[in-house]
């Protein structure tokens, strides 16, 4: 199966600090990823690099075939990129919204209406096209927002912390989404810190001040760590833990 997003020693530093250090992997077409770490870890920032909005320092990168540094521009034709905060128009309507990033996406406007209502409807808000987008619950703006990033099908989708602030049963109707979408052959990269959602992924990677420190599929990762450290029926939760204290061992961080 081919990789849609190759990475290999990426680095970004800001100043003195660096946010992503010397990062290595790939993710396969159809994939979800999960990018898990707490806040600070260099989740976004890696994310950022890979949509084509910022410049590494160091190393290589690209998605769907796209190198970060020469051609972010095609990048972001062929992305879709939902952040973490809400930053859609909240004095448009849901449609409106829509309509204006399938304009700056330049989707062909024979086909724009048919999409819009076919995300309207997948998303469930047909019922709310006319509502003012800032009046929306959060759970709506989440999808409203997926809308924008969905409406120029694009082959891989970018999701920066979707279900921040999202009650759990918009958070679990949300990740039935993201599965049907890459059942369908879309790339899902997610980066997230709850660990409960990584269970949903192919595969995930922690990340821990700017450094990968696993790699591998939820399960794979729970059956290492109950063999090698003698724990029973680990979660991620327990697994998230204990190896950060395994780095911050290994590099006299106590």
């Amino acid at each position: 199966m081919e990789n849609i997003i190759e990475v290999e020693n990426l680095t970004k530093n800001f100043g003195s600090f660096t946010a992503v250090n010397s990062v290595t992997f790939s993710v396969k077409k159809g994939e979800i990823f999960g990018f898990l770490g707490p806040n600070g870890a260099g989740k976004s920032t890696t994310i950022k690099i890979l949509c084509g909005l910022l410049i590494p320092t160091s190393g290589k990168a690209s998605t769907f075939g796209f190198d970060v540094y020469r051609q972010s521009e095609k990048i972001k034709e062929n992305i879709g990129y939902m952040s973490q905060k809400f930053s859609l128009y909240p004095d448009l309507t849901v449609e409106e919204n829509i309509n204006f990033y399938a304009g700056i996406y330049r989707v062909d406007p024979k086909i724009r209406n048919i999409r819009k209502n076919d995300l309207l409807k997948l998303l469930e808000l047909t019922e709310n096209r006319k509502t003012i987008a800032g009046l929306l619950p959060a759970g709506f703006k989440q999808r409203l927002a997926l809308s924008c990033a969905l409406i120029h099908d694009p082959p891989v989708i970018f999701l920066d912390e979707p279900t921040s602030g999202v009650d759990p049963v918009s958070r679990r109707n949300f990740w039935r989404l993201i599965k049907s979408f890459a059942n369908s052959g879309k790339t899902i990269f997610v980066t997230t810190h709850y660990l409960d959602e990584a269970e949903y992924c192919n595969r995930i990677s922690l990340i821990y001040d700017g450094r990968i420190i696993e790699l591998e599929s939820p399960y794979r990762i729970k059956k290492s760590y109950e063999e090698r450290f003698n724990l029973k029926n680990p979660t991620l939760e327990d697994v998230f833990i204990k190896s950060i204290e395994n780095y911050r061992a290994a590099n006299n961080e106590f």
